[in-house]
């Protein structure tokens, strides 16, 4: 099962690169608990953008989840 975690506005640019930031599966691994995302993803060098309110709200929740088992 793969989740998406796109934001409305993808008009992101990768700063390294340059490049417009894309849809693109990523693998989220904690406590041994690996989940494949689809996060905003540089095409060039596959750097993966989470985003803070992801960060700090569902990915969060899933943590404190995962670390309550």
């Amino acid at each position: 099962m793969s989740l998406s975690f796109l934001p409305e506005d993808m008009d992101w640019i990768c700063e390294p690169c340059g490049q417009k930031l894309v849809p693109g599966k990523a693998e989220l691994n904690y406590l041994g608990n690996a989940f494949q995302v689809e996060l905003p993803v540089c095409p060039q060098c596959g750097a993966v953008f989470v985003f803070e309110a992801l960060a700090q709200g569902r990915i969060l929740e899933v943590e404190q989840l995962l670390e309550d088992k």
